[in-house]
């Protein structure tokens, strides 16, 4: 068994609990449903949010409405880069996985410009 890492980025209609919450939970259950996740062989997730976004930990609704509580999670920021997507939730979701298994990224919303 080896670790491999699954991206995913949705941009976030405003900076609100609400907003943010939904995000979220849209991002990590396509994630879970194209990658076929089983929460208990996830590594550790590794959110980033634009400074735009600072409303609410998006690791809060992973841990309380996807049952992610034994799951390693931390939040940062992302680099401020000029002319950057605004508004951008990404995660990094790593997995206990077998060698032949092929993580499918997901990008939705405004973030889905960002692997054209």
């Amino acid at each position: 068994m080896i670790t491999k890492g699954i991206r995913g980025a949705i941009t976030v209609e405003e900076n609100t609990e609400e907003s943010i919450k939904e995000a979220t939970l849209e991002l990590l259950k396509e994630m879970i449903k194209k990658n076929n996740i089983d929460k208990n062989k996830i590594s550790h997730a590794i959110f980033t949010l634009t400074d735009d976004l600072n409303a609410v930990s998006p690791a809060k609704y992973a841990r309380v409405e996807l049952g992610w509580d034994t799951v390693a999670m931390m939040c940062f920021h992302e680099l401020n880069v000029p002319d950057s997507l605004k508004k951008c939730l990404r995660v990094l979701v790593v997995l206990n996985c077998e060698e032949d298994f092929i993580p499918e990224f997901v990008y939705l919303k405004g973030a889905s410009n960002l692997r054209k």
